[in-house]
């Protein structure tokens, strides 16, 4: 099926979702404080922006909640999340399960997920909007990472694992990248 404005056929959201869902991603919690408790937010609309000075950025549906409380030189957590915290992607994607624990870490007033493949506290330094979203683009003022693991994989509507060669944890050379 083609939909393209060119032919005068409107490019539905539908369609617009189902084909960005080609694009593989990680999956993000990010993490903030809302009315003194803390709390996260699924999100693999996430990418870093720049190395000197570093930046990232979120992309945040306008009626999230996140958007409410997160304004300029607010802090946020992101947690890049291992397969080991599956369950934490719909937990965070308001479709929370029973049987989930979850721990926040405090770093400076800022919640952290544990036990994530990684973990950054950033600054908010400029809001755009976006459509029905605003991008949020936060400087990075923590870093820290877990133990390796594999990371959760978001692709075509699903939480994925990856099943891939990995010359490194087999022993085998490589060629430096």
């Amino acid at each position: 099926m083609v939909h393209s404005i060119e032919q005068g056929r409107p490019i539905h959201p539908t369609l617009f979702r189902r084909v960005m869902g080609r694009f593989a991603t990680g999956v993000t919690v990010v993490s903030f404080m809302r009315s003194g408790q803390p709390a996260g937010m699924t999100v693999n609309s996430f990418m870093s922006v720049s190395l000197d000075p570093p930046l990232v950025l979120i992309s945040v549906r306008r009626a999230s909640v996140f958007v409410k409380h997160m304004r300029m030189g607010g802090r946020c957590g992101i947690n890049i999340l291992s397969e080991q915290q599956r369950k934490l992607g719909p937990h965070f994607a308001n479709r929370p399960e029973k049987d989930v624990e979850v721990r926040f870490d405090d770093h400076q007033g800022t919640p952290l997920l544990g036990d994530s493949l990684a973990q950054m506290v950033a600054r908010v330094i400029d809001i755009h909007p976006a459509g029905d979203h605003l991008l949020f683009i936060a400087e990075i003022e923590h870093l820290a990472h877990g133990p390796e693991a594999q990371p959760l994989i978001f692709f075509s509507g699903r939480y994925k694992q990856i099943h891939a060669h990995d010359p490194i944890a087999r022993g085998e050379e490589t060629d430096g990248w």
